[in-house]
């Protein structure tokens, strides 16, 4: 140690800045072990690594191939892990035995990192891992404590009969959670129905959801049941609630506090007795404020707020729903995926999903497409991730606050990244649903 570092050691407190040290490096596959070989740190990279949870391990007796004893500092040892999910995977693993004031042995240090060399067959399993039952709710997939969370959130919410918000980035299975709740509900024999805000100009989108009688306006030939009438009984799912116009907002407002509405070009009130579930990327309060949603709407619909965790969150689910993906594929029978190539895996853990399950299911999609064999290679995946990160890891950009240069920024992305969105919506910091929905609006 040099003299500098030794003088500035002496006048830090040594336990906070330990503490601050393990917090920078979770990004390393590193553990720490008491004199007992008790695991007592766990570091996230080391989760991700070995499928297996700190808070699963944490102050319990580490296997033996993570014991660390006196004697053999700095050495490489060679050990095999068995993950979570059932398949062995093959590790490299140096230690720092510690000791303390009086010299006597005090645990140690571990640091973890894949066998270079390994082959894929020792890598990955031979055949897919079984699911464990507890990882699967209603179409909903997770190992991650956050996801455990929100299932019991969803399985509290169905038993009653309040309205519903769930709030999460685009692809990450919002709709399965609505569904989730009507299924559980006492409305599950009634039915459930679902449409995306944004996808429907104002008037349209009014005629669907409301219906409309005959003679309403051109090309009304015949009355027509809106989604609330044909949701009687049941559950209304309304998608990207946010982009609802503040017109249709008002009546919506109306069918939640009154049950009831009057159709398009109609003069008489129909009642209904439907369960609202909503979902947006976006938050309403902001929405609010910037006087784009009611703020009596809001409170009406977020009863009971549901957030969803983006994927790049709940890393321990890549694998699961990788697998989950693939035995879906593998049942068409026109291609057979057995094992995953080590570098494949590496990089499809390494990326950050901005279009969360959405996207790692249409991956898993291509890769039936354009691949053939038992192994999924690294070939096989999209390009942006065979392609070099120097896109993803410049510096996310501020956007400018005029129209003209927003649309210029978007545009020069669009260039830098051969129109490819979701490389172009992380150089500018932006979600892809954001991105595409200001593509659009400029017209790009």
């Amino acid at each position: 140690m040099n003299k500098f570092l030794s003088d500035w050691l002496e006048s830090q407190p040594i336990q906070p800045l330990f503490l601050k040290l393990l917090a920078l490096c979770d990004v390393a596959a590193l553990y720490m072990v008491n004199r007992d070989q008790q695991i007592v740190h766990w570091s996230r990279a080391a989760e991700q690594l070995t499928g297996l949870q700190a808070g699963d391990i944490i102050g319990k007796t580490c296997l033996q191939g993570y014991a660390i004893i006196e004697g053999g500092e700095h050495k490489k040892q060679r050990i095999k892990s068995s993950q979570a999910d059932g398949h062995e995977i093959e590790l490299e693993k140096i230690i720092q035995v510690l000791y303390d004031r009086d010299g006597v042995f005090a645990g140690g240090l571990g640091l973890l990192h894949p066998a270079l060399e390994q082959t894929a067959s020792t890598a990955l399993p031979k055949k897919a891992p079984v699911l464990d039952e507890k990882q699967g709710f209603h179409g909903l997939l997770s190992r991650s404590p956050a996801m455990q969370a929100v299932f019991q959130i969803i399985q509290n919410a169905a038993e009653t009969e309040a309205t519903v918000l769930v709030r999460g980035e685009s692809g990450s299975g919002k709709e399965l959670v609505a569904k989730a709740i009507h299924d559980l509900s006492a409305r599950r024999h009634a039915p459930f129905l679902a449409i995306n805000c944004a996808a429907l100009s104002g008037s349209l989108l009014d005629s669907e959801l409301f219906g409309h009688v005959r003679g309403a306006f051109t090309g009304a030939v015949k009355d027509h049941r809106g989604l609330f009438q044909r949701a009687h009984g049941g559950t209304l799912f309304l998608d990207e609630v946010a982009e609802l116009p503040l017109e249709l907002q008002a009546k919506l407002l109306r069918v939640i506090q009154e049950r009831n509405f009057i159709p398009v070009g109609g003069d008489r009130c129909i009642d209904v007795d439907v369960r609202i579930v909503a979902a947006t990327h976006r938050s309403l309060r902001e929405e609010v404020k910037l006087g784009h949603f009611r703020e009596d709407l809001m409170y009406r619909l977020r009863v009971v707020p549901v957030f969803i965790p983006p994927l790049r969150e709940r890393r321990e689910d890549i694998t699961l729903l990788i697998w989950h993906f693939i035995r879906q594929h593998n049942a068409a029978n026109f291609r057979r995926i057995e094992k995953i190539d080590p570098q494949a895996m590496r990089a499809l853990l390494d990326y950050t999903w901005p279009g969360n399950i959405r996207e790692l299911h249409n991956v898993v999609e291509y890769a039936f497409a354009v691949g053939r064999g038992t192994t999924l290679r690294c070939s096989e995946l999209p390009p942006e991730f065979r392609e070099s990160r120097t896109v993803e890891s410049q510096t996310v950009q501020i956007l400018p606050l005029s129209a003209e240069e927003e649309a210029a920024s978007i545009r020069q992305a669009l260039e830098r990244s051969h129109g490819k969105v979701t490389q172009a919506a992380l150089t500018l910091g932006m979600s892809r649903a954001t991105f595409w929905r200001k593509r659009k609006f400029y017209g790009l």
